[in-house]
């Protein structure tokens, strides 16, 4: 038996605080779950329409009976909301892709290669704009992976809520490839952002908590530092000048060197690295020699890029 008398919160007068809810009523469609519920919300099933009709149009591909011995893969549809910088709502997206558990290696799928530019290239084109007071416009291409064509002989199954009446039982023999990071994105125009947030991307396979602290600094960092970024001058001169450095076994763990360099068209930044070589050095000067032959591969890079588009350069 208890000797002492217990005293609870209630007989010592405290109660937890009361928690009231309010209705927020929306008119946005929540992200749908799949296709069943996509298809009885007006504004998803829009979107899938739209989706379908572009994948029609460009022959995404053909209706063929069902080969035998074949891996016929499923689809399965993605749903996301795009909004505007403002934070209102832009348009609702619906994607259509395969589902890559079902490929096998070397059968219906191998090493995917996606070509984008350079921020080199777009450094050098908008200083050559500014120089010679050209006007700069910028273009989205929609449904760009519409765009190539397929190598590989893939089948898959028609979409789910699209099964051709007529033909049940085939089955889409694909022509053309459908498929479906944010800091990363700010080093674009922050280079004073780059080593941080390469040290942090070297965890990511592994995080703990001094890494989400990291970042946690890096966000506070760019909050206050908004008006920061890269600027961009009309050229005096089209002198291409470049710099690089590199340490010796800096890495504590792999003992690997790590090289930088950055090449400037008069005083415009155009291109900037800094990576861990993926070999040993086993003298300074060794590590020096292959931060020289990064540097001169990018800038013999970047002059016939200006050659391409017309521009006479002073020098090297």
């Amino acid at each position: 038996m208890p000797t002492h008398l217990m005293v609870t919160r209630a007989k010592a007068g405290i109660f937890k605080p009361l928690e009231r809810m309010n209705c927020h009523v929306t008119t946005t469609s929540l992200l749908s779950r799949s296709h069943v519920y996509a298809l009885r919300d007006p504004n998803w099933k829009e979107a899938m329409l739209d989706e379908y009709n572009v994948l029609i149009t460009n022959e995404t591909w053909v209706l063929v009976p069902r080969p035998v011995n074949v891996n016929v893969v499923c689809s399965m549809k993605l749903f996301k909301h795009k909004f505007n910088a403002d934070g209102s709502l832009s348009r609702y997206k619906a994607h259509l892709v395969v589902n890559g558990c079902n490929q096998q290696h070397g059968i219906d799928c191998d090493e995917t290669f996606n070509l984008v530019v350079k921020p080199a290239t777009i450094r050098t084109v908008l200083s050559l704009a500014i120089s010679y007071d050209r006007p700069i416009h910028q273009l989205d291409v929609k449904n760009a992976f519409l765009h190539g064509h397929l190598s590989e002989t893939i089948y898959m199954h028609q979409p789910l809520g699209f099964v051709d009446p007529n033909k049940p039982d085939y089955v889409c023999h694909l022509q053309r490839s459908f498929l479906a990071g944010a800091l990363q994105y700010l080093t674009f125009t922050r280079p004073d952002l780059s080593y941080a947030i390469q040290q942090i991307c070297l965890h990511m396979h592994d995080p703990h908590d001094p890494h989400f602290t990291a970042l946690k600094r890096i966000l506070r960092y760019v909050r206050g530092t908004l008006d920061y970024g890269l600027q961009l001058h009309a050229l005096s001169t089209t002198l291409l000048t470049a710099y690089t450095d590199a340490d010796w076994a800096g890495c504590p763990v792999t003992r690997r060197s790590t090289s930088g360099y950055c090449v400037f068209l008069d005083d415009n930044l155009l291109s900037g690295s800094a990576k861990r070589l993926v070999t040993f050095s086993r003298l300074s000067a060794e590590a020096e020699y292959q931060g020289v032959a990064n540097v001169v591969a990018e800038t013999a890079w970047i002059r016939n890029l200006l050659r391409k588009l017309h521009t006479l350069f002073t020098g090297i």
